[in-house]
């Protein structure tokens, strides 16, 4: 577990980077990914970026990167998890 948490933790260094190159070097070197692919990187690193908590502070620019980019499906799918997260939050427990 603490080797998850360590990629985790550079992963998200990375990511927060928003250079895929670097994050595609990044995860060949980790062995997650293999050179080419995935097919588009830039795609995959802001679907990253959006799906990632400890990324708050980058989920809008991604959301607005998916849509821009014709992936607005994609993108309603993590702005629903945000809105539903936010709502959980904000609910009365009942006695």
């Amino acid at each position: 577990m603490a080797d998850y948490a360590n990629f985790r933790q550079r992963l998200d260094a990375v990511l927060r980077t928003l250079d895929v190159k670097q994050v595609s070097e990044f995860l060949i070197a980790e062995k997650q990914w293999q050179p080419g692919q995935p097919a588009d990187p830039e795609y995959a690193m802001w679907m990253m970026i959006a799906g990632t908590p400890t990324l708050r502070n980058l989920h809008t620019q991604a959301h607005a990167w998916l849509v821009s980019h014709g992936h607005e499906q994609d993108a309603k799918i993590f702005t629903r998890g945000d809105k539903q997260t936010e709502a959980r939050g904000t609910k009365k427990k009942r006695r």
